[in-house]
């Protein structure tokens, strides 16, 4: 077993599941608990994750320094490196900062590093410094910008590392895991996503209420309907709330869909209602729980409706997936980066209890399932699209005329990314009323209009991303099509931005 260590990244859980890719057995600890269970048990190896907190800050997460006397072999992380050095004698200040990708050069060889080249790019995220390594420790590796990036003392059998290989556009961040696995000695067998599993776990938990569901059409939704479906057949009553606030063709996606998994699909239409609650609603998280608790009161007076037919009904279904707990605060050392609507946006009083079966997943995971259960292409693989909607790629007030620029916006950059033959290329692709203004020229006149951002990324599990290299004559035709097409635009700006530091979403 390895033991990973939460110290509230948005990605330890990421790191664990990394690990488990690898066949070896995991188990979470928050750092409170850690020594206690290490000591109790057989462990061949511990990882510290990385932190959103400063390690000398007064009240930032700690662990007893003699986790690094055990001898069992610890790989550190990001703020797990920095509380290491700090601990074991180092030096950690405010310095020196570096977000998204760095070119790692590595100093010296290690089996650490076995299969690493030379030079490779590594994703950070942090805003210290170590200025000072603890005695005992080597310096195998640096970017041009920190020189402390991979420190070891293999006398204590402990590595460090400034960077986090756990995400997906650190390189070689996947061998680096196995090449520290290897040293621990544990034992590997292959991982299986365990469908049948999974279905079982919604019988149990169910038993003969009626489940409702919350289904937007996106990929999560889909899946998680597909699962509970199968599970309990016509327990299962789906909505589609209709709001205003998704795709073009929406609803019609979401009636093939639920076609196909053989369970009427009941649409909620209440676009009126919704755009008059977000009226005057300009704060990006004040917009994500006035949705959420929309949504929930629909879903009760649904409830009510059945349970006025002496139906039993119990459970609301989300398709809540791991990234949107973790940026709503998911551990107790993480920090809360926003409140998605089905998280952190509910309300405190719901009467429906939740049921959630793809919450420890992530996005490929959840791909991979919708696979498994027989789901057409076109649904498995769609693009992401938030559950708040275009309520949240409209920045400020949203109104009738700004949601229609946004419609028509939207489908620009989908049409030119399909036209392009770059949509299985690209994790998502939208546009963005930015609320900005700005001069222009039409007709020869003067024009002041609003800018509209185009973000389109690359990504696998939502944990990181980075922006897509767009040929220029295909973001020549959007902006183009963008500013003649939809009233009331200036012009068009293209969002350059990794993750991190910036999310996927603007708000």
């Amino acid at each position: 077993m390895i033991v990973v260590i939460d110290f509230g990244s948005q990605t330890a859980n990421l790191v664990e599941r990394r690990v488990r890719d690898l066949g070896v057995t995991t188990k979470f600890l928050p750092p409170e608990n850690a020594i206690k269970f290490i000591k109790q048990n057989n462990i061949d190896g511990i990882i510290l994750s990385g932190g959103p907190s400063s390690v000398y800050d007064e009240g930032s997460p700690t662990i007893d320094a003699e986790i690094f006397r055990l001898g069992i072999p610890i790989l550190s992380i990001c703020y797990g490196t920095m509380l290491m050095m700090q601990l074991s004698g180092g030096e950690v200040v405010s310095g020196k900062k570096e977000y998204g990708p760095a070119v790692l050069t590595i100093k010296k060889k290690h089996s650490l590093l076995g299969g690493v080249p030379e030079t490779s790019t590594v994703w950070m995220s942090h805003g210290d410094e170590i200025v000072r390594i603890a005695p005992g420790f080597e310096q195998i590796a640096s970017t041009s910008h920190v020189p402390y990036s991979i420190m070891v003392n293999d006398r204590n059998k402990a590595y460090g590392l400034l960077f986090h290989p756990e995400v997906e556009h650190t390189e070689y961040g996947d061998m680096i895991l196995k090449n520290f696995v290897e040293l621990t000695g544990a034992k590997t067998q292959q991982k299986v996503l365990d469908l049948e599993k999974i279905i079982e776990e919604i019988k149990i938990k169910v038993g003969d209420s009626i489940v409702i569901g919350a289904v937007s059409g996106g990929v999560d939704s889909t899946v998680a309907a597909a699962l509970t479906a199968r599970a309990i057949g016509r327990q299962f009553v789906p909505f589609h709330v209709e709001n205003g606030l998704m795709r073009i063709g929406t609803v019609e996606t979401v009636k093939r869909i639920f076609d196909h998994i053989g369970v009427p699909v009941e649409i909620i239409r209440c676009e009126e209602e919704m755009i008059d609650l977000l009226s005057e609603v300009s704060d990006p998280e004040e917009k994500r729980k006035v949705i959420g608790k929309f949504y929930i009161d629909i879903f009760e007076r649904e409830m009510n409706k059945l349970r006025a037919q002496g139906k039993s009904v119990k459970y609301l279904l989300q398709g809540t997936i791991y990234s949107d707990v973790i940026e709503s605060k998911g551990t107790k050392h993480s920090s809360k980066i926003k409140s998605h609507h089905n998280v952190g946006g509910l309300p405190d009083n719901m009467q429906l209890e939740l049921i959630e079966p793809l919450r420890t997943f992530y996005k490929d995971e959840v791909r991979l399932l919708g696979e498994q259960l027989g789901l057409p292409q076109e649904f498995v693989w769609q693009q992401v699209f938030p559950g708040p909607g275009y309520g949240v790629r409209i920045r400020g007030v949203l109104t009738k005329e700004r949601l229609e620029r946004e419609r028509i916006a939207d489908k620009i950059v989908l049409d030119e990314i399909i036209r392009a033959g770059l949509f299985r290329k690209v994790f998502m692709s939208f546009a963005i009323m930015t609320g900005a203004d700005s001069t222009a020229v039409k007709g020869d006149g003067r024009f002041f209009g609003e800018v509209v951002a185009v973000r389109v990324v690359e990504s696998r599990d939502v944990m990181t991303s980075k922006w897509a290299h767009l040929p220029y004559e295909v973001l020549q035709i959007i902006s183009s099509r963008i500013v003649n097409e939809v009233p009331g635009i200036s012009r068009v700006v293209y969002d350059i931005t990794t993750k991190p530091p910036a999310t996927m979403e603007w708000e």
